[in-house]
């Protein structure tokens, strides 16, 4: 039998096959110009952290991230993925997280443990002191053949949630209202996100919108906004109750009506070829001091899966 050559490999070591059939549930408030998503990563979240060996906080951190994309990622029209990119000098110095058109999601989360140990041993930090000063950017890439659309702003004060807000205030100029949560459970982590979105009129959306200026518009999102606010944590991450169940409890006074669910999943897109492609690019001085016992092993950033690769098959087809 002869082996495939790992620059045609597509394989990859088997990782959980998770999908969560209702991750995200869409919904829109009556005749009010506000429509929102409700994302549940369910048991994906447990799945998607513990494959990291990070601290508790990173692990929030990186469960919100997911919720985030995920939920923005459903109300946008496109072919590829979504992504997230925190970069910052705090503890954590770069946090990303991507969603693809189809829901599948990945992620990974760079900290220096010594830092974070020495800011964690002084009491629990907000997002802002672990990311510290830098930037957040949203990206929407759809392939080589499509320019990337991407927007950034400087990191926030506060949560993860704030710095999703401070983007669309300033970046997009679009009213949007951001509640994310993350943490370990009884029945392991779980991560959710809950996302209202002022609908201007003409907005290009089948669901009803007043105008910007029209008092009753205000009056609706402000009434929106103060009803998702009652929300908490537990009720956002408890498995016991379905996403209807949530929505209908805090919006049934403005006869909520939700829209088909859709599934997210566990989508790292690494394999063999992808890998062997970025080592084919070092020189060959270099593949051999990465080179150890003949080998070559490279760790995937987003599924923390190992890739081994024999020295003498690597850097051939550079020469």
């Amino acid at each position: 039998m002869i082996d495939t050559p790992a620059f045609l490999d597509s394989h990859r070591p088997d990782v959980p096959d998770l999908v969560v059939p209702g991750g995200i549930t869409p919904f829109h408030l009556g005749d009010s110009p506000v429509r929102g998503r409700l994302v549940r990563l369910g048991q994906l979240a447990d799945v998607m952290l513990t494959r990291h060996d990070n601290e508790d906080a990173v692990s929030r951190l990186s469960g919100q991230a997911l919720a985030l994309v995920a939920g923005l990622a459903s109300a946008l029209k496109f072919q590829g993925s979504f992504a997230l990119q925190v970069k910052g000098d705090g503890p954590v110095t770069m946090l990303l997280a991507d969603c693809t058109d189809a829901g599948s999601l990945r992620f990974y989360a760079r900290a220096n443990v010594e830092r974070l140990a020495a800011l964690l041993d002084t009491g629990p930090a907000e997002d802002s002191t672990l990311l510290g000063e830098g930037y957040i950017a949203f990206t929407v890439d759809q392939g080589p053949d499509t320019e990337r659309h991407q927007g950034i702003v400087d990191i926030a004060r506060g949560s993860l949630s704030d710095m999703a807000m401070h983007y669309f205030e300033t970046s997009e100029q679009h009213a949007c209202w951001v509640r994310l949560t993350c943490d370990l459970t009884p029945s392991g982590w779980r991560a959710s996100a809950l996302i209202l979105e002022r609908i201007a009129a003409g907005g290009g959306t089948d669901i009803p919108a007043m105008p910007e200026d029209d008092a009753a518009a205000q009056d609706a999102w402000e009434t929106a906004l103060a009803l998702a606010s009652t929300v908490t944590d537990a009720e956002l991450l408890s498995d016991a109750l379905t996403p209807e169940r949530i929505i209908h409890r805090l919006f049934h006074s403005l006869t909520p009506h939700l829209d088909h669910p859709r599934a997210l999943a566990f989508g790292c897109r690494c394999s063999r070829a992808r890998l062997s492609g970025i080592l084919e690019t070092f020189a060959q001085d270099d593949l051999d001091h990465m080179a150890v016992d003949g080998d070559i092993v490279m760790t995937c950033e987003f599924c923390a899966v190992d890739f081994r690769f024999p020295r003498e098959d690597i850097g051939r087809h550079s020469a």
